[in-house]
């Protein structure tokens, strides 16, 4: 795809239709409004109730202690990693607004709609997708393999 025609769908010369453009925005605004709830939800029961189901005022013995402290931890990283993907929707709704949202990064092609659906955040194709990720096992691997035999030759 030319460079014009990637600008010329980005600034919306040619481009999104309005339907499109409502049915993304609705579809992240969904998203959205799930995931926020999802995270205010567990911040009230870690504030109310502890991550101990109650447990607050009783005495724990190391087990209990140790599985408490486990299940806060996971907690707390389902907490951060709703956050994130929060973070990535209000991104995919800026792009939106400025009608780059829907376009891949690398070949400027529209990303197919089961993808959004899937992952509303996506910034490429799904073939773009799989490209960069076989390049990075392949970096990798090979710094990996640079990496097991640099320690023979420091000896």
């Amino acid at each position: 795809m030319n460079t014009q025609t990637k600008d010329t769908k980005k600034t919306g010369g040619d481009g999104m239709s309005r339907s499109r453009y409502l049915e993304l925005k609705q579809m992240l605004d969904d998203r959205r409004r799930e995931i926020d709830a999802e995270v205010k939800g567990k911040m009230r029961h870690v504030r109310t109730e502890g991550t101990w189901g109650g447990k607050l005022n009783d005495v724990l013995d190391d087990v209990e202690s140790s599985e408490a402290d486990i299940q806060e931890d996971i907690e707390l990283a389902l907490i951060q990693m709703k956050s994130e993907t929060l973070n990535k929707i209000n991104d995919a709704l800026t792009r939106l607004d400025q009608g780059d949202f829907g376009y891949c990064f690398e070949c400027g092609e529209e990303i197919g709609e089961k993808r959004l659906r899937a992952l509303p955040f996506a910034v490429r194709c799904k073939e773009c997708e799989e490209a960069r990720e076989v390049a990075e096992q392949r970096a990798r691997h090979l710094a990996s393999r640079r990496g097991g035999s640099s320690l023979f030759l420091d000896m």
